[in-house]
């Protein structure tokens, strides 16, 4: 799972707007949805942010693997 989806259904699943997500990372709406659709990277400020004000962690949003070591290297 790419971290894009990860922050729409975080936002979905708390019956939130992209309005409300953007109010909190003091952004525009539109902005944010750039995120979601991942036409703009999501800045680490903001991961944090969203971090926080969801209580998750950051390999949660980026979908990473709870056992990195795991993970094929190139």
């Amino acid at each position: 799972m790419i971290y894009t989806t990860r922050l729409k259904e975080l936002r979905e699943d708390n019956d939130l707007k992209q309005k409300d997500i953007a109010k909190i990372l003091g952004i525009d709406q539109q902005y944010y949805s750039q995120y979601e659709r991942g036409i703009n990277e999501l800045p680490i400020r903001h991961l944090i942010k969203l971090c926080i004000y969801y209580g998750v962690s950051a390999d949660y949003i980026l979908g990473l693997p709870k056992n990195l070591k795991y993970i094929e290297r190139n």
